[in-house]
């Protein structure tokens, strides 16, 4: 949980700082430009993959299965949205790894062993 604050204050003074060098480097339209395309396909992405995953998630459902794995995709796909929505480039990048199939699974496993983590040290009780 104290990373997290680290995260939220260091994330976003990093990206003010990149915007300031890419308005310098590259001129403030082309930076307002590829801000707001990036966050229209990062719409666009997070729409596609989520409903893919309600519609794995609903037939895992239908069998009878637990559906861990889409959970999971759902969370990943949920912060990579949001990330895209949010302004500047470090989150961008963060952002299209958590939407893209094969590099999404690297966040999943640390999710999987925060979770394990948790349990283990009795921070979240699990009911059956």
């Amino acid at each position: 949980m104290r990373y997290l604050l680290l995260l939220i204050i260091i994330v976003p003074a990093m990206d003010i700082g990149v915007l300031l060098f890419s308005g310098k480097a590259i001129g403030v339209w082309p930076t307002l430009i590829s801000i707001i395309l990036t966050g229209i396909i990062g719409a666009y992405l997070a729409k596609r993959e989520g409903l893919q995953t309600i519609r794995r998630v609903q037939e895992q459902l239908r069998y009878g299965q637990i559906p861990s794995e889409g959970v999971l995709d759902g969370i990943c796909i949920l912060i990579g949205g949001t990330l895209l929505l949010t302004p500047g480039f470090i989150t961008d990048i963060f952002g299209f790894l958590m939407l893209f199939k094969p590099t999404r699974k690297l966040f999943k496993f640390f999710m999987k062993n925060s979770f394990r983590k948790w349990i283990d040290r009795r921070n979240i009780k699990i009911i059956k």
